[in-house]
């Protein structure tokens, strides 16, 4: 009762988000339960049950704090390219609280089916949210190939940081540089909304979709 008293919603979620992520990373994201989580955080199961319906819901807290953070409006300007790098580094600082617990969760997705479609989705709409702060056109048909190709970015990137244990992500950072690097060299994918050629009336070209990052974040070939 004096848990309910003391905590407004917003610490409610971040406690129990927090003991979360810590079982996930000693017990795994698939031994994980909202009941041992509420417990683990001190935090009442009624509201628990009411908040977090289901294990999934975690994470989608976790996404919408990593979402927040890269949306705050700092004042910067800069290139389509230099928004993408500080929007998305935004959101790993976020993931860099929850490391392990977050790291959990990648090892489980060859194993979850579900898990691995329900955070393609809510990626995907990230990613949406993150194009439109750095002004990536993602209209018609090359918008589609744009928004995928940033969804690659974001994938590598993660792979890259779930190997990074350096204190400052020096090598998610680098990682991320060539991604964007790569997306670039693919002709059109960083192209600011509204920034087709209204002089010449002719529209942006389309990403090749044939073109792909490497599988691998350590590879030279980025």
């Amino acid at each position: 009762m004096t848990v309910r008293k003391l905590m407004d919603n917003d610490q409610f979620d971040d406690a129990l988000l927090r003991a979360a992520m810590e079982r996930a990373a000693l017990y795994g994201w698939g031994r994980l339960t909202v009941v041992d989580a509420a417990r683990d955080a001190g935090v009442p199961l009624d509201e628990a049950r009411r908040r977090f319906p289901v294990k999934t819901a975690i994470l989608l807290k976790l996404g919408r704090l990593a979402d927040e953070s890269a949306l705050v409006d700092d004042g910067s300007t800069g290139t389509v390219r230099e928004q993408l790098f500080d929007v998305l580094m935004r959101r790993f600082d976020v993931l860099q609280q929850y490391r392990e617990g977050v790291r959990a969760v990648m090892r489980a997705l060859p194993f979850d089916p579900a898990l691995a479609l329900f955070l393609g989705a809510t990626t995907a709409e990230s990613m949406r949210w993150m194009a439109g702060a750095a002004g990536l056109d993602l209209s018609g048909p090359a918008g589609v190939l744009r928004l995928q190709g940033l969804i690659g970015v974001w994938a590598y990137t993660m792979r890259a940081w779930e190997r990074d244990d350096t204190e400052d992500m020096s090598r998610t950072m680098a990682a991320l540089d060539q991604a964007l690097d790569r997306a670039g060299r693919l002709g059109t994918m960083l192209a600011r909304r509204g920034a087709a050629t209204a002089e010449t009336g002719q529209s942006m070209d389309p990403i090749d979709p044939s073109i792909d990052l490497p599988l691998d974040p350590m590879s030279d070939q980025l």
